[in-house]
């Protein structure tokens, strides 16, 4: 036993040793992968959630105007876009779209391009449902009192509802981009160079598998564990002081997400 594991941290060395490079790059393409597909994926997200909560018009004939007919194709072809990607695998998404754009579209896409496309469109439609969540969990009164004031739905989502749901869907956001560092992995099938390709590739070399696959994991899991953290002091960092003192009104006033009202004689501000 203790040979097998000596050898085993022997082979551990070597390949890190030779082939870190290639660790490296593939590592650098994960990130990649995943970044850009999670800030594309709620872009598409944050639209599709938008859309969803416009309201439709009431009174007369209004159910076949033609903007409740817009909607109502809107909201049925956002519907099946979501259900269909969140119920079908990456994967599956993976091998239909680089191989469908070229057999069907005489499109002939590079795998990264093709790669990115997968995990924008599979994040995006989970991103849809996060950000609607988070538009829902908004008090209605705040959408009531921005109407009251004269704001429109486009103003009213702008200005009163998105800055507060983004805050709420932060910690799901940062999910969603921890779960693409790991999906990502599934792309070697249509031969990204992304971390699992990579090794793969080193695999065969020497014909070893638990080796390259044990360097492997330990990265994916530094990458998830740096992820967590740096999105824990994101969120710290957007919930502000957890303490405030009183001080003399004519001082600038600092308060949290929610609304704190003073009496007229005093403020509050952070504790430092």
């Amino acid at each position: 036993m203790e040979g097998k594991l000596a050898e085993m941290m022997r082979w551990i060395v070597r390949l890190i040793v030779e082939y870190w490079p290639q660790f490296l790059k593939g590592t650098g393409m994960t990130v990649l992968l995943a970044v850009v597909g999670t800030i594309a994926g709620f872009i598409i997200g944050l639209v599709i959630g938008v859309l969803r909560t416009i309201p439709k018009s009431v009174g007369g004939h209004s159910a076949l105007s033609p903007r409740n007919v817009l909607l109502k194709v809107v909201n049925a072809i956002t519907a099946i876009y979501t259900e269909v990607l969140r119920g079908t695998p990456m994967m599956v998404q993976a091998m239909l779209i680089y191989y469908g754009l070229t057999e069907f579209a005489n499109i002939d896409i590079a795998a990264l391009p093709a790669g990115i496309i997968v995990i924008t469109l599979n994040t995006g439609a989970y991103m849809a449902e996060i950000v609607r969540g988070g538009i829902q969990s908004i008090a209605e009164g705040q959408t009531e009192a921005a109407k009251a004031i004269g704001m429109n739905h486009w103003k009213t989502m702008l200005h009163v509802v998105l800055p507060q749901a983004i805050r709420n869907i932060i910690p799901a956001m940062g999910n969603e981009f921890i779960v693409n560092l790991k999906d990502s992995s599934v792309l070697n099938v249509i031969q990204v160079a992304e971390l699992f390709y990579a090794t793969k590739v080193i695999r065969g070399v020497y014909y070893r598998t638990y080796e390259p696959f044990l360097i492997a994991a330990a990265i994916y899991l530094l990458l998830t564990l740096l992820a967590s953290r740096l999105l824990r002091i994101l969120e710290k960092h957007l919930d502000g002081p957890r303490e405030y003192v009183l001080v003399e009104k004519g001082e600038a006033i600092f308060a949290k997400a929610h609304s704190v009202r003073p009496n007229a004689a005093r403020w509050l501000r952070p504790r430092k």
